[in-house]
């Protein structure tokens, strides 16, 4: 175990949550005029498909990129239910979540995802801070933008997290009323993991991060260089010997089959003061809507959705629903898994929105 422990934290302290510098390459650019890199991509708007709309709009002053999905055969004039999806860590709208946002849009649902602020192609400075306030804040902003949207129903919000995205959906939902029904997929608690390290397995480093935190704050008060935690950029030999699925498979996803210019897993050192002392399981009793929570059943992040599921007590209307056979990552793409959970989103979105 201590053996483990030592490979976790070397890949940890350098890939934390498939971290990687990403590098516009050949392998990353996409050909797709939206920037999409999901298989069958929307490439361009056809009338009587599912269509894609970038936009943008103003949250606090931050100025965020967005993607808005209309059903086939939109008309602004009908009334047509809605769905916020939030992206995984380091993630861009581009990938997962704009899969399961265009899936969601072939079933009738008006859908948005939006680069988190200060990440992607959202603006903000320094770049890459990763803050759950910003986080849930990126969440509220998704929601005001999409109830003003023609023929959005507000009273029929629905809300979708992925992985870090899962985690800051729930904490947005124990707040924000206006989401009438939540799910998440694959779900990571941020905070959690930045504290404890994967599986507990930084436990006793914990003091010695805070302090580089804290003076990473210090050294930007004082003008200086603005210091990033997961700014390395791996092989696939390193990742090949991460001792989890979550990094392995994590660094074949974002920087191979589903790379894109726009995502990388480096953040600023000093969000650690902040993603320390969050946990988006504390208080889960806080919500009241159904909730729908779906993790593969050999996802090593599995941990940190039965927790949040188990602390969920404020609802009647939960499921805990584990995709056979799946991966953490492979919810992301693989097309069985992705049926599967989209099977489930459907009968749970019909049912409460």
């Amino acid at each position: 175990m201590l053996m483990i422990s030592k490979i976790i934290r070397t890949f940890i302290m350098s890939t934390i949550c498939m971290a990687t510098s990403i590098i516009a390459s050949a392998q990353n650019k996409t050909d797709n005029p939206f920037g999409l890199v999901y298989k069958d991509a929307i490439n361009e708007n056809i009338q009587g498909k599912v269509n894609i709309h970038p936009v943008n709009y103003y949250l606090n002053g931050i100025k965020i990129a967005a993607n808005v999905y209309t059903p086939a055969n939109y008309d602004p004039s009908k009334s047509y239910p809605a769905v916020v999806i939030a992206h995984p860590n380091g993630g861009v709208k581009e990938q997962v979540a704009g899969l399961y946002a265009q899936r969601l849009a072939e079933l009738g649902y008006i859908t948005i995802a939006a680069d988190a602020s200060y990440q992607g192609a959202s603006g903000g400075e320094p770049r890459n801070v990763d803050k759950p306030a910003n986080r849930i804040e990126d969440i509220r902003g998704m929601a005001d933008y999409i109830t003003q949207y023609a023929g959005v129903n507000a009273e029929k919000l629905g809300l979708l997290g992925v992985c870090g995205g899962g985690g800051y959906s729930l904490a947005a939902a124990q707040t924000d009323k206006r989401f009438k029904a939540v799910a998440t997929l694959s779900m990571f608690n941020s905070g959690l993991v930045r504290r404890n390290g994967f599986m507990d397995s930084q436990l006793s480093t914990i003091q010695e991060r805070l302090k580089q935190a804290s003076d990473a704050r210090a050294q930007e008060a004082a003008g200086g260089e603005v210091l990033y935690t997961a700014n390395a950029k791996t092989t696939d030999e390193q990742a090949d010997k991460m001792p989890f699925d979550l990094y392995r498979e994590g660094h074949y996803y974002y920087n191979r089959t589903h790379a894109h210019p726009n995502s990388t897993f480096r953040y600023t050192t000093s969000s650690l003061l902040d993603l320390m002392a969050f946990d988006t399981s504390t208080n889960m009793a806080l919500i009241n809507q159904p909730l729908l929570m779906m993790a593969g059943s050999k996802a090593d992040t599995y941990y940190m959705t039965e927790d949040a599921f188990s602390k969920a007590t404020g609802t009647t209307e939960k499921e805990l629903y584990l995709i056979p056979g799946a991966t953490h990552i492979q919810t992301y793409y693989v097309v069985e898994y992705v049926n599967q959970a989209m099977d489930k989103l459907s009968v749970f979105f019909s049912k409460f929105l």
